[in-house]
């Protein structure tokens, strides 16, 4: 029932795990070994998003900004005016969290060649608690004319999100988290910006996921076969520019919708979803996310587990979904 080239074992206990933040740092070093107009800029925290692999080899091209991300995207888009690839980087609560405006006019008034990578997003940050948890940048950013926003499922998705993402001439962004994770795609597993990934096929309900609700959809569609009702799960890493016809594909397919994402369900991916869906192909739909709520301070399974985002959860709104329809 998988598909898209995923690992064999999905399910193994001895899957590896890696963090999606680790793929960009790898992917960032790989370009910049290639071209040396690629350039690095973070606000001091360039260990925890990876940008430090780059500053080790390429001193010359990295900028260390300090606690000041309203100076990150500034500064990025002066070096952008001078024909440099510039990627920033710094945790998402702060980055877009703090300089929205910046972003904003600077980077995309402006047209900015800018790629955003924001780390430690979504409430997998776990012990940093709601302050640190975002949950709402997908909707600021997604919202914003001419940018791109991806959010990769797994370390190597991030690494070719990273990759395809310098090809564009236009301000990105990427959205990682800090938490290990099953790395179940594999260089083999097609990405393109803009076109969904079918992991699996099914005809009874469709689940849309980004993030690290891919592998935890997937799980979900794997309980609900026993029970008899097949689920296809869509890798929706894109959200803006949204896959509107594989979207409407599945909707059409399978007659219920359900999306999932470590965000608010106000604004985010399900938002960008039922808008296709609305003008294109009004569907029953449910979204699992925040439900306009801050999460507190624990472990990623912990919070995943009580807010509803890991399989159980989405397994459990599923089957209320295909149930009603």
């Amino acid at each position: 029932m998988t598909g898209a080239n995923l690992i064999p074992d999905l399910f193994s206990p001895t899957v590896v795990k890696k963090a999606s933040r680790d793929g960009f740092g790898k992917a960032l070093v790989e370009l910049a070994e290639k071209d040396p107009n690629v350039w690095a800029v973070t606000a001091d925290v360039s260990e925890s998003t990876r940008t430090h692999w780059f500053a080790e080899k390429f001193p010359d091209r990295f900028v260390q900004v300090g606690v000041a991300e309203q100076n990150l995207a500034g500064v990025a888009a002066g070096i952008a005016a001078c024909d440099k690839l510039v990627f920033i980087s710094a945790f998402a609560a702060f980055s877009p969290g703090r300089n929205f405006d910046q972003i904003r006019v600077s980077i995309c008034y402006n047209g900015s060649n800018v790629k955003i990578h924001a780390s430690h997003a979504g409430v997998s940050v776990g012990p940093d608690g709601a302050s640190h948890q975002i949950l709402e940048d997908i909707a600021m950013m997604r919202a914003l004319p001419e940018m791109v926003v991806v959010v990769p499922a797994d370390m190597e998705e991030a690494r070719k999100a990273t990759l395809a993402a310098a090809k564009l001439d236009k301000p990105v962004y990427i959205r990682t988290s800090r938490e290990n994770t099953p790395v179940f795609t594999t260089q083999q597993t097609p990405f393109t910006i803009g076109k969904a990934i079918v992991c699996r096929e099914g005809k009874d309900i469709v689940i849309f996921a980004c993030g690290l609700q891919v592998y935890e959809s997937l799980k979900a569609a794997e309980e609900l076969s026993k029970k008899k009702i097949e689920a296809a799960v869509i890798n929706l890493h894109t959200i803006k520019p949204i896959d509107i016809e594989t979207i409407v594909k599945y909707a059409k397919q399978c007659n219920v919708v359900l999306s999932a994402e470590d965000h608010q369900i106000a604004g985010g991916m399900g938002s960008a979803i039922a808008e296709v869906l609305c003008e294109h192909c009004p569907t029953s739909m449910k979204r699992v996310g925040m439900h306009s709520q801050f999460a507190e301070s624990g472990n990623c399974s912990e919070l995943y587990k009580k807010y509803g985002l890991d399989a159980a959860g989405i397994e459990k709104v599923a089957l209320e979904l295909f149930k009603s329809k």
